[in-house]
């Protein structure tokens, strides 16, 4: 049976996310804890001794000690927790947008390594792998027995070191032996093609490069089709986990004048800070109009565009419930390079308005029907879901999210179909376009 699961090669991205970055010296002074803190804490130093002494069989400290502080950390939220050396360095390499290995998207089937599709000009590409292809042995080791996680960690690697890979190909009569030799692979943050005369973008997530991708695609879309040809864009922000607060906010920026993006508000009243667009004459994409594609896998950073751009009147968004996640993880370093991921901030839309347990709420809901062969599964995600989440200000009883679910070929989605219906005015909506005039702010 097929895992609905897939990752392209730097490892899944980080979920549903808003992240900001700390750096500085490792282990920052705390607040002084009280009396009865030491004493509990002395317990628990005489329960880790009491375990490593007597349990069963002799357990592995290290493992002990990360699970307690993970233990703590997951009693507060879904989203905070430590990261040891090893995940601390994924999530670096996750943001970044780049990493050594081979330029192939996997996903896992019939317990074997199945390729999606390889990238263009990476090694693996080059090598001859093949979209369809299954990985059944990665330097002589068998892929059975090994999860997608562990088949991904062995095929990354520094660069210009060379891996082999037993490949079954229908067809072929024998497995093909191949020798790839790791690259640097550049992820694309930013999918886009032309659709006769509208421009689609599809954002997979905020990473370092998701910015300069858009600006590239929004530069590569003019220049295919004219501008008194083009009826508008389309921004797919579907199945997006978030990622990176700062590019949530320069991407919004591009398509506004002026106004706030979002604020961001801690545990002391008086810490909010406010992201702001750059005030200019006209946006990057000279005013043109524009929808928004959300649904149950849009979640965090992808909702702070959504939401700055709903709140502010610039676009109309599309699809169904978001994901919910309105609150702001900063990656604070620690000792022998493990990291702190901790909940700081919920953020808050241009109207004062909190996400979280609640997501976006399209202007034009739009329902996309499942596929008979996942007909009878949940594919609902949502923040207000996961046990012991943060309980959101304009949380209610209907809660967030809805299903999480993308077509493979675009013929047959509806959400993005009824979008360009919207753009080519072969469809109506009070919505569309959106009033700048009727921007809902915070007053």
């Amino acid at each position: 049976m097929m895992r609905k699961l897939s990752l392209l090669f730097a490892g899944a991205l980080m979920g549903a996310s808003a992240m900001s970055l700390v750096y500085g010296a490792p282990g920052s002074a705390a607040n002084a804890a009280g009396s009865e803190t030491y004493k509990q804490l002395a317990i628990f130093g005489d329960i880790f001794e009491r375990v490593r002494a007597n349990y069963v069989t002799p357990p592995d400290d290290k493992s002990l000690v990360e699970n307690a502080i993970n233990g703590m950390l997951a009693s507060l939220d879904p989203h905070s927790s430590y990261m040891n050396a090893e995940q601390a360095q994924d999530m670096r390499v996750q943001t970044k947008g780049e990493f050594g290995g081979l330029g192939i998207e996997v996903t896992m089937e019939n317990d074997l390594v199945k390729v999606i599709t390889p990238i263009d000009d990476t090694p693996a590409a080059k090598a001859g792998v093949l979209a369809g292809d299954y990985i059944a042995k990665i330097d002589g080791e068998e892929v059975r027995g090994l999860t997608l996680n562990d088949a991904v960690e062995k095929m990354r690697g520094p660069v210009n070191t060379p891996i082999k890979l037993t490949i079954l190909r229908q067809g072929a009569d024998k497995p093909i032996e191949l020798t790839v030799v790791r690259d640097i692979i550049k992820v694309k943050a930013v999918k886009f093609r032309v659709e006769n005369d509208i421009g689609y973008m599809k954002i997979t997530s905020f990473t370092e490069k998701t910015y300069d991708d858009l600006e590239n695609a929004i530069e590569t879309i003019k220049k295919q089709v004219p501008d008194d040809k083009l009826k508008g864009y389309v921004l797919d922000l579907r199945l997006n986990p978030g990622g990176l607060l700062d590019q949530a906010v320069s991407v919004s920026d591009a398509f506004l004048k002026r106004g706030e993006i979002v604020s961001t508000r801690g545990r002391d009243p008086k810490d909010v800070t406010r992201f702001d667009a750059k005030p200019k004459q006209v946006d990057d994409i000279n005013g043109k109009p524009m929808i928004v594609l959300v649904n149950g896998g849009s979640a965090s950073a992808s909702e702070i565009v959504a939401g700055a751009l709903q709140d502010l009147r610039r676009v109309t968004v599309v699809g169904t419930q978001s994901f919910g996640k309105g609150s702001v993880q900063t990656i604070i370093p620690l000792g022998e390079n493990g990291a702190l991921r901790l909940t700081t901030a919920l953020y808050y839309t241009p109207s004062g308005k909190s996400i979280q347990g609640k997501g976006i709420t399209p202007d034009i809901k739009v329902d996309q029907p499942l596929p008979p062969d996942l007909q009878g599964r949940d594919l609902t995600r949502g923040e207000s879901d996961l046990k012991g989440h943060i309980k959101g200000a304009d949380e209610s009883s209907t809660g967030s999210g809805s299903a999480a679910y993308v077509p493979p070929d675009p013929k047959d989605d509806l959400q993005l179909i009824y979008a360009e219906q919207l753009l080519r005015g072969q469809k109506t909506d009070p919505s569309f376009p959106p009033n700048p005039d009727k921007a809902v702010l915070n007053q």
